[in-house]
C-alpha cells in the first residue's frame, strides 16, 4: 500500500475502501508508515470526513489489529462506560467500582489526556504505585476475582487506534465524529461487552460543543453497537462548565474518593449515578432507571462502592491507604492560594476550556505526547454558572509548583470565569438519551 495514494484521494473528497482501512490498520500498527504522512491523513480526514461505510471499516480494521477480551464465561454481563471527555470529568472513577459492587463486570478501559481534557489513566496515576498496564490476561484474572479492572489500552487492544489516539492529540484532529467514533468504539468492541452507555459532553468544554453534533456522533456510535451486536445507550451530559469541584489528577482522585464515602459535588454525583442506572438496565439487574439508581445509592450509603475500590487500588498495585487518607497519599502542590471575588454579582461563565488548558500550563497536561505530567497541580472550581456571590468570595483554589505557576493559574481563573449581573439559568446535567430507538429529551 502506497499511504500517499490514501492521503491524496481522501484529499479529493474520495471514499476509502474496507480493504484499504484493513491494510492501513496493519501495517500501522506494525510502524510500518511514517507518521508525517499519517497526520496529513488524520488532517484530510478531519476536512473532508468519512461516509458511515468508512467510518465502520476504519473502527472495525482498528479492531481487528488486536486482540480482544472474552467475558462470555462469566455469570454476570460486561458493561462499560465511557465519556468524550471533559474538565473534571472523574466519574470513571466512581462508577467503575460502584457498579461492580452491585454485580456487573466491569472491565475499564480509558485513555490519557486528549486536548483540553483529562485523561482517566492520568489520575489513576496519581495513587502511588496504581499500575494501568495490565495485560489482557491480568485484566481477565481481575474482572474475574473483583468484578473489575481500570486499566489503559495495551499493544494488545486495538493497537492501530492506540498510535492514532496519540497522534490525533498531537496533530489538532481531535474534533472529527468520525475518528472520535471509530476510535471509542474499536476499543469498547474489543472489551468483548454485553452492552456501553456511552456519555457524549455537549456545551463549551465539549470536544463537539454545538448540540447537533454532539447528537450526531452518540448516533454513529449507537448505529455501530447495534451493528456490532453490543447495544449502546447514550446520555448527553453538560460541559458548560467543569464537573464536579476538582480539576487536576491527584484533586480528581481525591474528590472521587469523596464520593464514594457518600459526599461529593451534587452535579458529579448526578452525572455518575444517571449513566451507572443505565448501567444496570443493560446488565439486567434493574428492571428500571429507577430501581436502578436506586441500587447504586445503596451501594455508596451502606460502603460496598468504596470497599471495591480499595479492592482495585489494592490489587492493581496502588497504596489503597489512599481510600482512607487520601490527602496524605496523594502528591501535593506546593503552592495552595484563592482567588476571590472582586466585585459581587452572578457567576455567567466557567469556561471548561481556559481551565484545561490551565492545568497544562500548570503542567498537569501535555502538549506533546511525550510530555511527563505533574499530578499535584490543579484548580478547584467553587461556583458554576447562575451562582449569586459577593466581593470578596472564593472563586477558585490554584494548585501550582511555584510562584510561577500561581501567576498562571491567577490569570487562567480571572479568564475562565465572569461575573456579571444578568440571572443565568444552568443547564442540565443530563439533557438527551439517545439508543436505536430514537433521540429522547430528558
Amino acid at each position: 500500500m502506497h499511504l500517499i495514494d490514501l492521503i491524496a484521494r481522501k484529499r479529493d473528497g474520495g471514499r476509502i475502501s474496507p480493504a484499504e482501512w484493513s491494510t492501513f490498520a496493519a501495517e500501522y500498527a506494525a510502524g510500518k508508515f511514517p507518521d508525517y504522512q499519517v497526520a496529513a491523513l488524520l488532517m484530510a480526514i478531519f476536512f473532508k470526513g468519512l461516509d458511515d461505510e468508512e467510518t465502520f471499516a476504519l473502527m472495525k480494521a482498528m479492531l481487528d489489529s488486536g486482540g480482544r477480551l472474552d467475558f462470555s464465561h462469566l455469570d454476570r454481563p460486561a458493561i462499560d462506560k465511557h465519556s468524550t471527555g471533559g474538565v473534571g470529568d472523574k466519574v470513571s472513577i466512581v462508577l467503575a467500582p460502584l457498579v461492580a459492587a452491585c454485580g456487573l463486570a466491569v472491565p475499564m478501559m480509558s485513555g490519557r489526556g486528549l486536548g483540553h481534557t483529562g485523561g482517566t489513566l492520568d489520575k489513576l496515576e496519581a495513587i502511588p504505585g496504581f499500575n494501568t498496564r495490565l495485560t489482557l490476561a491480568q485484566a481477565t484474572a481481575q474482572v474475574e476475582r473483583l468484578g473489575c479492572a481500570l486499566i489503559g489500552q495495551t499493544g494488545e487492544i486495538a493497537p492501530a487506534d492506540k498510535k492514532l489516539y496519540a497522534l490525533r492529540d498531537a496533530t489538532a484532529t481531535v474534533e472529527a465524529i468520525p475518528l472520535i467514533a471509530a476510535s471509542i468504539m474499536s476499543k469498547k468492541l474489543a472489551e468483548g461487552l454485553s452492552g456501553l452507555v456511552l456519555d457524549v459532553k455537549t456545551g463549551a468544554g465539549a470536544f463537539l460543543p454545538e448540540l447537533d453534533r454532539a447528537i450526531a456522533l452518540a448516533q454513529t456510535m449507537v448505529a455501530i453497537g447495534e451493528r456490532s451486536g453490543c447495544p449502546v445507550v447514550t446520555l448527553l451530559t453538560c460541559m458548560d462548565h467543569p464537573l464536579g469541584v476538582a480539576c487536576g489528577n491527584a484533586l480528581e482522585i481525591d474528590e472521587s474518593i469523596d464520593v464514594l464515602r457518600g459526599g461529593g459535588p451534587a452535579d458529579l454525583l448526578e452525572v455518575t449515578l444517571a449513566l451507572g442506572a443505565e448501567m444496570m438496565v443493560l446488565g439486567r439487574l434493574a428492571k428500571s432507571v429507577g430501581e436502578g439508581r436506586s441500587l447504586l445509592e445503596y451501594a455508596l450509603s451502606s460502603g460496598a462502592a468504596l470497599e471495591k475500590f480499595r479492592q482495585i487500588v489494592e490489587a492493581q498495585g496502588g497504596d489503597p491507604r489512599v481510600v482512607d487518607a487520601p490527602r496524605e497519599v496523594l502528591p501535593q502542590a506546593r503552592e495552595q492560594p484563592m482567588v476571590v471575588a472582586h466585585r459581587a454579582g452572578v457567576v455567567q461563565r466557567v469556561e471548561p476550556r481556559v481551565i484545561g488548558r490551565g492545568i497544562i500550563a500548570l503542567g498537569g497536561g501535555r502538549t506533546t505526547m511525550e510530555d511527563d505530567v505533574d499530578p499535584s497541580v490543579g484548580f478547584r472550581i467553587l461556583v458554576k454558572p447562575g451562582d449569586r456571590i459577593m466581593r470578596g468570595q472564593p472563586l477558585a483554589g490554584i494548585y501550582a509548583r511555584d510562584a510561577a505557576g500561581v501567576a498562571i493559574g491567577e490569570a487562567c481563573v480571572k479568564e475562565a470565569i465572569v461575573i456579571g449581573d444578568e440571572e443565568v439559568t444552568p443547564l442540565p446535567a443530563v439533557s438527551h438519551r439517545i439508543t436505536a430507538r430514537g433521540v429522547e429529551t430528558l
